[in-house]
């Protein structure tokens, strides 16, 4: 395997345009007045830009590529290099749109603080009061880079699930005769 491979080359060219159109939709979210880093966890955007793009890089890979075989492990390596391009893609735009407009990040520590506040007791019966308040003291000093880190770490967890799910999905082993 090189990086001249199909195995690398769909998936990277898939990436790269999942990491621009999730850039755009972010902010897009942010200048409709919602913040995609404060959106439920089950109305994450990735979830169906990942699962579409992965879906298509795979089957394209395995149609045009690979003469209609395409193996779990296969699946897995294609499937994490289109989530970590896409995911890096959107992690640096996310920094430098947090750099390049405060606001956006300090709109997401005001409205992170508000929550937090908001639902104090079910936080600390979950999580406890110390968690609790580390996390109120230190909410302040989010930065750029804490956002985008967020962004990949949150990616990269979305793209397991979604990586084994289209995997096995679409394997297709070869035929014996």
């Amino acid at each position: 395997m090189n990086a001249k491979s199909p195995l690398f080359k769909v998936p990277l060219r898939y990436g790269l345009v999942g990491g621009v159109i999730g850039s755009i939709v972010i902010a897009v979210l942010y200048f409709m007045g919602r913040h995609p880093f404060l959106l439920p966890a089950v109305f994450d955007f990735r979830i169906i830009l990942f699962g579409v793009f992965i879906f298509f890089s795979l089957k394209e890979l395995r149609d045009y590529y690979l003469q209609g075989v395409l193996f779990f492990w296969q699946g897995m390596i294609g499937s994490y290099v289109f989530i970590t391009t896409s995911a890096l893609i959107g992690s640096v735009f996310t920094w430098g749109f947090a750099k390049w407009n405060t606001s956006f990040l300090s709109s997401y520590i005001e409205k992170l603080q508000t929550q937090i506040v908001s639902y104090k007791e079910e936080i600390i019966t979950s999580v406890g009061a110390e968690a609790y308040n580390l996390q109120l003291t230190r909410l302040p000093l989010t930065s750029p880079l804490d956002l985008a880190g967020d962004y990949f770490l949150k990616s990269m967890i979305i793209g397991l699930f979604l990586t084994i799910i289209m995997s096995v999905l679409l394997r297709k082993p070869p035929k014996t005769n």
